[in-house]
């Protein structure tokens, strides 16, 4: 650990301005009310103190006085259990189970098609493929969105952080939602307009849309 990670007497988050990943953890960050001093990382550019602390050199970076911590999803968990209200993961051990599976899909399905969209280095053949993928698969699910104010739940949860960031970058990405989609669409307004995810919001990500 460095000297002046050490140092530190507040939470401190490494975060690119841009990055779906690192998005989600502000998401929930912000609806926890934390206060966190959140490092603004440009691709080319981490900051010495971020290649101390991380052994791979890469953001999201969370930094709690000696924890270190560089996977999303372990730092939203983490924040959940360190900042308990609001709750962002049922109590019941079957609905956690559930809620981190659909984590897991959204990584596997719709995450990962994202990544290969905002990868400079992709072929134009394999963005017009993910782009396809990402606009079929988001419409093929829009009507599980009508039967329940958030992602398969009652209450807005860690799903949805995940989620959020990737709607929220459709406009950038060049995916536009058809008409049948509109119960997907209704959900996006009520994530948007949340006072959490609007307090996450980068300058960057704002000028998104």
């Amino acid at each position: 650990m460095s000297v002046s990670a050490n140092k530190r007497s507040s939470m401190a988050f490494f975060s690119d301005p841009s990055d779906q990943y690192c998005h989600r953890v502000r998401i929930v960050l912000a609806e926890k009310g934390v206060t966190v001093d959140i490092v603004n990382v440009e691709p080319d550019n981490h900051p010495q103190e971020l290649a101390e602390v991380n052994p791979y050199n890469t953001v999201p970076t969370l930094l709690d006085r000696d924890l270190v911590l560089y996977e999303p999803n372990i730092m939203m968990e983490y924040l959940d259990e360190r900042f308990p209200h609001p709750p962002l993961l049922p109590v019941y051990p079957v609905a956690r189970a559930n809620s981190r599976l659909l984590m897991y899909r959204i990584q596997r399905d719709w995450s990962a098609l994202v990544d290969v969209l905002t990868n400079p280095t992709s072929s134009d053949a394999a963005t017009t493929k993910a782009r396809k993928e990402l606009r079929e698969s988001l419409t093929g699910v829009a009507p599980v969105f009508a039967e329940m104010p958030f992602f398969m739940s009652e209450e807005f949860s860690l799903v949805d952080c995940c989620l959020a960031p990737i709607l929220w970058r459709l406009p950038v990405l060049g995916i536009e939602l058809p008409r049948q989609a509109r119960p997907l669409q209704e959900y996006m307004d009520r994530i948007f307009a949340r006072e959490g995810f609007i307090g996450s919001l980068s300058a960057a990500e704002r000028n998104m849309q």
